[in-house]
């Protein structure tokens, strides 16, 4: 079958790739229905992290079950189901207190950028649904299996409650996600900090309250002249650098919560710094799988649509432009049709 090869930085390619079959009893093989492109793809697309041997792509993912291994008891072909990116069994202790991105049997997914893909532990990483979705959903669906889940848990960890101040830094596809994710959780006002248009009315929409286009020192001067100089309740960091994550900490009140999810890349931290910040910081890979069963809730009776995020759909043959787009930012994010 075709699918998308990185095969070093800036070259990808769609390419015969070897189908995939079951390899352990826990697994499950799935025909996806659509796939996509994720920010964090581009950190090796960007040489901003090594490719040391051609990789296969892709860990974002919803479809329709077509096999399951031996030992598969509540996933069956024929199901749609949406996964996380995170495989996991859901029954160690970690996972039974709702972190199953740090499973004692965890593996990350990978290989989804094409038409098959092989699920590992798929009991406890799939959720399936009630019934098959109309297309209309699907881009919904599949945005659940990380940007929506990943966006919703920064909004978690940053312990977004109703009537709270909220701000989101960083306007990819998980910063819109966490707009949504604290409008969903009743923050009472939302800082959106963007400075693409684009971005900011899609933010808008999805709850925000305020936009600010200023960075650094500066983004953190206008949070604090919006909120009377105390800070924010709730920061959601969904970027992963140094100014973005000093950045979410300064705009932060004291006692307030940093919720971060952006993989970091060059991010340092002074002890003295954090311990005169007095904050909680909670992030880290996403638990998607806690949050599954009621993100599919929402998509499914229409209550969201996080679908929105993709602006460019392109046929997995066009993948190159897909992640060039992105690369580029005239596009928040692609949907691989296959």
């Amino acid at each position: 079958m075709l699918g998308t090869v990185l095969r070093a930085p800036g070259d990808i390619r769609c390419e015969e790739v070897a189908d995939p079959r079951i390899l352990k009893p826990t697994d499950a093989i799935i025909k996806l229905s659509a796939s996509c492109v994720c920010g964090s793809d581009l950190w090796p697309y960007r040489g901003l992290q090594p490719v040391n041997e051609p990789q296969h792509m892709g860990h974002e993912y919803c479809g329709v079950v077509v096999e399951v291994g031996s030992a598969v008891k509540t996933i069956r072909p024929g199901q749609f189901v949406v996964g996380s990116f995170c495989l996991s069994d859901n029954t160690c202790p970690h996972c039974r207190s709702g972190f199953q991105s740090s499973c004692e049997h965890r593996e990350f997914m990978s290989g989804a950028q094409a038409p098959y893909a092989r699920v590992a532990l798929a009991d406890g990483t799939l959720v399936a649904t009630d019934t098959m979705p109309s297309d209309d959903l699907i881009p919904s669906l599949l945005a659940a299996s990380d940007v929506l889940g990943t966006g919703w848990y920064a909004a978690d960890a940053a312990r977004v409650t109703p009537g709270c101040t909220a701000v989101v830094v960083g306007d990819g596809a998980v910063g819109l996600m966490g707009v949504l994710a604290a409008k969903q959780l009743g923050a009472g006002r939302i800082i959106a900090m963007s400075r693409h248009k684009q971005r900011q009315e899609l933010a808008l929409e999805y709850g925000a309250t305020d936009i600010v286009i200023e960075r650094g020192d500066e983004g953190v001067a206008k949070i604090r002249e919006l909120t009377s100089g105390i800070g924010a309740d709730s920061v959601l960091e969904c970027v992963g650098t140094q100014e973005s994550m000093m950045q979410a900490i300064n705009a932060c009140r004291p006692g307030g919560s940093i919720g971060f999810v952006g993989v970091p890349h060059g991010v340092s931290l002074d002890g003295q710094m954090l311990f005169f910040q007095q904050k909680n910081l909670l992030g880290g890979p996403a638990p998607v799988r806690r949050f599954l069963p009621h993100l599919i809730d929402l998509v499914m009776t229409r209550k969201i649509n996080p679908g929105k995020v993709f602006d460019l759909e392109v046929p997995l043959a066009d993948v190159a432009h897909g992640y060039r787009a992105m690369d580029e930012r005239s596009a928040i994010k692609t949907l691989l049709r296959m």
